[in-house]
């Protein structure tokens, strides 16, 4: 959710950025830093969180040594899973039917917290997405529902949010919310509840050990029998899953505000809590940027960029053919400092060669093995609202038609200046208690239509490289050469219309000038078509130079992805022979660079067109006024 900037110093964050070779974008909503804590999902500031992935505090530290990351975490997924195998067989076998059972079976992943770091610094908050060299790229509910196993077809995980959850935490739960106006409830006293008060590891206790004993005294709290108390005790397994890893807070407190939801138990396997879970997690990366921690389940994250970015080297393959997804991937622990990891992360994702993205990496898989999947297709490849009770956000997946196979759409990039504006602070459920139902219905509306197909055409990439062409990397590789190439062919093409306008103008006006019976009747025609002539003779000469920029650039563009093609043939056996070659290599990179510096003298040129057409416009003006004044003499 919403959340302020997180502590560790400016001269951190300056090194961070200052360093950081990538697509950079300035936050205008941006808040200064204050504490590393994020207002809950429907109230108010929780201390630590259970799924929460956040670095060491201290980034002043990071040049004096290595930095430790560490994932704040109380209550991980062994607890989670030792409960669930405590149940009884009739709870198991309900929570199956609900579609949870491929969730729970999950083996628990080590967080890679330089890589959600590291993307997060790339979440784009406009597009709901995030940005690279190559375009923009976004988990889809086709991830979720492939890596997590969870549902992310049928009823919006929304309704209503109140000012205080204490009547109903006392009846469904009979627990007691951590203060009046609130709806936490202490993880400890869950916990309890469930049979596990002790959740530490003990002395000289192995792992198997440790499972062992923790599902052992959750099997003796646990009722055995169906009835109230099996239902009191499902509620609170439910509370704690949802509460700490689906829709997991940065806060230690278990949220319930998702309690009205469970008090009716055959209906919540009707939910897309996989939706819900997808809404939340972009909700938690549209945070400030100095934020360092990603609320929500942020496995999602890792194995959606293990899966299409392999060439990062994050992740290593295990269990081939195991599913869901997030079963076949394991962290490649990595021993240098986070800062470190983080600036490799962005160098790797900036010279990524495009051929190494898995744009569709799901082609070939056996769907027979995974309902799930067949359940939640016709939610695949549409643009659609995602719900998560107040938090409303857009899946804008024609941004990303690449994963369906398909060429990404030449479109309209979204803004902040949209129908549906996210509430502010004071409107996340502690002020008033709001029907979600009612106030987002046109929302709503598009998810029960399921949303709208994602379309493609050839030319995404020129669009995307006008919107985002001058802040992609200059001295980068061949996906920053083909920014600005493309970039360069837009500024080329929009002057030739400017160019077109000003000779068709040029023209209008000798022509009054040389139906007028005298110059000494209008002296002032002279006089505009002078600047005219001039304006368009400016306007030729800057297109000219573009289309000799733009030639330069493709024979650049030709050269560099010859000589990546064969660096990176020779780059694992650097031979002595080949050290001649590779210095004249080098060279070619150096003139490559200095081209490319080139570049911003292009784009002063293209400013130069957009006065002239600003001055063609005024030109325009004037040649009205004296058209008018030919028309009256």
């Amino acid at each position: 959710m919403e959340g302020d900037g997180a502590q560790g110093g400016d001269g951190a964050d300056r090194r961070k950025w200052g360093s950081k070779r990538t697509i950079h974008r300035r936050r205008t909503d941006e808040e200064p830093p204050t504490t590393a804590e994020e207002v809950a999902p429907a109230e108010e500031v929780a201390p630590a969180a259970p799924m929460e992935v956040e670095p060491a505090a201290n980034a002043d530290e990071e040049e004096a040594g290595p930095k430790k990351s560490e994932l704040r975490s109380r209550l991980g997924w062994a607890v989670v899973r030792a409960i669930y195998q405590g149940l009884p067989d009739f709870q198991r076998t309900w929570l199956e039917d609900m579609g949870f059972g491929p969730f729970l079976r999950l083996d628990e992943l080590t967080p890679d917290v330089a890589l959600i770091q590291a993307l997060k610094e790339r979440w784009d908050p406009e597009c709901h997405t995030f940005l690279l060299p190559w375009g923009h790229m976004i988990p889809t509910l086709e991830d979720v529902v492939r890596i997590t196993g969870l549902r992310v077809d049928g009823q919006v995980v929304t309704g209503m949010t109140y000012t205080s959850y204490q009547e109903m935490v006392e009846r469904l739960l009979v627990l007691e919310v951590t203060r009046e106006r609130s709806s936490l409830v202490p993880r400890i006293r869950l916990q309890v509840s469930l049979g596990v008060a002790d959740a530490r590891h003990q002395t000289g206790e192995g792992q198997a050990e440790y499972m062992a004993r923790l599902t052992a005294d959750a099997r003796a709290a646990l009722a055995e029998e169906e009835g109230a108390a099996a239902d009191r005790d499902l509620r609170h397994f439910l509370i704690l899953v949802i509460g700490k890893l689906i829709l997991g807070t940065r806060g230690d407190p278990v949220s319930c505000r998702c309690l009205p939801l469970l008090e009716d138990l055959t209906q919540v396997g009707s939910y897309a809590w996989g939706a819900a879970l997808l809404a939340h997690l972009f909700d938690s990366l549209g945070t400030s940027s100095r934020e360092t921690g990603v609320a929500g389940f942020f496995p999602l994250l890792q194995v959606w960029a293990y899966c299409h970015l392999p060439s990062v080297g994050r992740g290593v393959p295990r269990r081939a053919g195991a599913v869901p997804l997030l079963q076949r991937w394991r962290f490649c622990r990595d021993e240098r400092s986070l800062w470190r990891q983080v600036m490799l992360i962005h160098d790797a994702l900036d010279t990524v060669p495009f051929e190494h993205i898995q744009w569709t990496p799901y082609v070939g898989e056996d769907d027979a093995t995974q309902p799930w999947v067949e359940r939640g297709r016709p939610y695949f490849g549409r643009d659609i609202w995602l719900h998560c009770f107040n938090t409303v956000v857009p899946l804008h997946h024609r941004l990303v038609a690449r994963t369906l196979g398909l060429h990404q759409a030449v479109v309209e990039f979204p803004t902040r200046q949209r129908s549906w504006e996210r509430p502010g602070r004071s409107f996340r459920g502690i002020q008033q208690v709001t029907n979600w139902t009612v106030r987002v219905r046109e929302q709503l509306d598009d998810w029960e239509r399921r949303g709208k197909e994602a379309t493609s055409d050839e030319d995404y990439f020129r669009a995307y490289a006008r919107r985002y062409g001058a802040q992609l990397d200059p001295k980068g590789r061949i996906s920053s050469l083909e920014g600005i190439l493309h970039s360069t062919i837009q500024q080329r093409d929009d002057l030739q219309e400017v160019v077109d306008h000003l000779r068709a103008e040029l023209d209008r006006a000798q022509q009054m000038v040389g139906g007028a019976s005298s110059s000494r009747e209008d002296p002032g025609r002279s006089v505009l078509e002078g600047q005219l002539a001039s304006a368009v003779a400016r306007a030729e000469d800057t297109l000219t130079q573009l289309r000799e920029r733009e030639q330069e650039l493709r024979t650049a563009l030709a050269r560099m992805t010859t000589l990546e093609a064969e660096m990176a043939e020779l780059r694992l056996r650097p031979e002595a022979a080949e050290a001649a070659r590779w210095r004249q290599e080098a060279e070619a990179v150096v003139r490559w660079q200095q081209e490319a510096a080139e570049a911003t003298r292009w784009r002063q040129e293209a400013e130069e067109a957009a006065r002239l057409r600003a001055e063609a416009g005024d030109l325009r003006t004037q040649l009205g006024e004296e058209r008018h004044r030919g028309d009256m003499l």
